[in-house]
Parts: structure tokens; sequence; C-alpha cells
């Protein structure tokens, strides 16, 4: 229960139980038209006062090659109205009309925009979803990063942070 006594934020995927395992085909290691797709997700009890969304998938688990494990970056989203309920499966690159239309979408660590999960070297990495309930649309010009998202916009207008877990 939130602190007000409503529900929780939630975060949540019809494909991916709680740290179960991320399915293949929202991997590189998935099959034609069904490899690398961005998973669908869905949200609940969004904090009084959100306007806007955004999310940052990472894996946590990924080494750098100097040797400290370094979140990679694989999808990064802003701007998600409130009245957006969750991002359909494969959403990530298409272009959509409606509700979905200022929806922006950030680059990943291979430096473009949309969703990324490489084939990893090894197995039992750990893919955390975060989604952000903010008090206001940001603004981050034409290239928009995790680190821009983290650093400058949202500081002081997180409202709620939901977090799903799945192992890759």
């Amino acid at each position: 229960m939130a602190n007000d006594g409503s529900e929780e934020f939630r975060l949540v995927s019809p494909a991916i139980s709680n740290e179960g395992k991320l399915p293949r085909n929202y991997t590189e290691e998935g099959q034609g038209a069904k490899k690398n797709i961005s998973p669908p997700l869905e949200w609940y009890n969004l904090p009084q006062g959100t306007q806007t969304l955004a999310l940052v998938v990472e894996d946590i688990d990924a080494p750098d090659p100097s040797g400290p494990i370094v979140p990679w970056t694989q999808w990064v989203v802003v701007n998600i109205p409130a009245t957006v309920k969750g991002l359909p499966e494969g959403f990530s690159g298409k272009e959509m009309g409606g509700d979905y239309a200022g929806i922006k979408e950030g680059n990943n660590d291979l430096k473009v925009p949309g969703w990324c999960c490489p084939k990893l070297p090894t197995h039992g990495h750990r893919i955390q979803f975060k989604l952000y309930a903010l008090d206001k649309e940001v603004h981050l010009g034409n290239k928009v990063t995790k680190e821009k998202l983290l650093e400058d916009a949202i500081e002081g207008h997180v409202l709620g942070e939901a977090t799903l877990m799945a192992i890759n």
C-alpha cells in the first residue's frame, strides 16, 4: 500500500513475471520477426498528480570491459501520457498516433533510439524496467538519453517509481 492507503504504483508485463525469464523474442536470440522486439508493459495506480511517465530499461549486471559492473541501457522512453495504461508488444520503433503520438524513444547504449536487448556472452543478467511517474513533461531536445533524463530532467519531479525485474 502507498502512504495514502491507496494501491501501490505497479509496473507489470503480461509476458514477463517479476524476476522471471525474459522470453527470447525480446532479445537478439529470437527468431525472424519475433526477434529483439520490445515487450508489452502495463502500469497501475499512478501517483496522484502524474502528468507523464518515463521508462528506463537496463541490464544491471553488464560488465564493463575494464572490469566493474556498469548498467547497460536497453531502452529509454519519455513523455508517456498519464492517460496511456501501457505499451504494446513491439511498440519500439513504430509510429503510433492518438495518445501515443507525443511519446519519444531515447538512445540505448548502442547510441540509437529504441529497444535493444543484445545477445549476452553469459545468461543470468538482471534486466530492470523502471517506470517514473512525473509531475511534468520532460524536454530533452532531439537526443534523449538516460543520463539527460536522470541527471537533469526529472530531478524534483518524480512522484513515484515502479520496477519490474526480468532475468536474461
